[in-house]
């Protein structure tokens, strides 16, 4: 007979860290999650993070907002947090990145007459610039990324709920994905489809410098006589588990596709899929991630906001 007490498996700390580009809409998000049940703290320097979360336990969610005008902030410093926070067992830790159009956040700035943080004393496309190009790395490690430029305040804050909250209301968003598979899997994926058995655009000398949103590249990539059968079956797989997620709770799925580059077929996959999904009536987004690392991309792949 075993007399030591019984221990109960204790659940790693949720925490949310949110940032993005000034006048992204932090706060908003911030306030969000606070509404949801999260204990929020915004404008924490890097150094109290950690610090932070090996304090007393919390009954609570934590969202924590992080912003480049804190003095300590540094993106190496950022990087080597998220890598941190990952490795600790006793932490569920994810990046929440605020997105949006340089034109939209010069006009926000405009209309609320405000200096930009990075460029006190010069025009805030300066600082818009700047802050853009201080937060790439930091923006290519996002686990969730929302792009705000075409949301309300209360648009915003309706995506939080979808994405953040618990109840069984909550709708199912989806972000299907395009990666390369020699930068890694994408953190946070759910479901990760290999593509590389499809005849590779990139031999072809008319479509190596396009990539996989081009209806040429698309055309070829579903010429391959492979293609029709998995990608019919790749949907009718997902559709058929969208429910029984959305059944246990889960308010987001993420479904990647990877090919060697992260350019020509995984990209059009995962075009061809998120159209395909939205077109069936759930919330769906894309996002490629070597072309946002290559910059060709403005920001991150349009929202299909169909629901339903």
């Amino acid at each position: 007979m075993n007399d030591q007490p019984s221990q109960k498996s204790v659940e790693p700390a949720r925490v949310v860290l949110v940032t993005g580009a000034s006048g992204a809409g932090r706060s908003t998000a911030i306030n969000a999650l606070e509404d949801l049940g999260f204990e929020a703290i915004d404008n924490l320097p890097l150094s109290l993070v950690e610090r932070l979360l090996d304090g007393p336990a919390r009954s609570a969610p934590l969202a924590l907002g992080i912003d480049v005008r804190n003095r300590d902030f540094s993106t190496d410093a950022m990087v080597a947090l998220l890598d941190n926070l990952a490795a600790d067992p006793d932490t569920s830790a994810e990046l929440l990145y605020l997105d949006c159009r340089t034109d939209v956040l010069i006009r926000r700035y405009s209309e609320t007459r405000r200096r930009h943080p990075l460029a006190p004393s010069e025009t805030p496309d300066i600082g818009i610039a700047r802050e853009m190009e201080l937060l790439v790395s930091v923006r290519a490690r996002a686990d969730r990324l929302i792009e705000t430029s075409e949301l309300t305040v209360h648009d915003l804050k309706a995506e939080i709920g979808e994405k953040f909250g618990t109840a069984a209301s909550v709708k199912l968003s989806i972000s299907v994905e395009s990666f390369s598979y020699k930068r890694g899997l994408p953190r946070g994926a759910d479901m990760v489809l290999d593509v590389r058995f499809l005849a590779n655009p990139h031999w072809e000398e008319t479509l190596r410098d396009l990539d996989g949103r081009s209806p040429a590249v698309q055309t070829f990539v579903a010429s391959d006589p492979r293609f029709a059968d998995f990608f019919a079956r790749t949907i009718d797989l997902t559709q058929s588990l969208l429910p029984a997620f959305k059944d246990e709770g889960k308010t987001s799925l993420t479904l990647a596709f990877g090919c060697t580059g992260g350019q020509h077929r995984s990209v059009a996959l995962a075009e061809k899929a998120a159209k395909a999904l939205a077109a069936a009536g759930w919330q769906v987004s894309t996002r490629h991630r070597e072309l946002e690392r290559r910059g060709l991309l403005g920001g991150p792949a349009a929202e299909m906001g169909m629901q339903t």
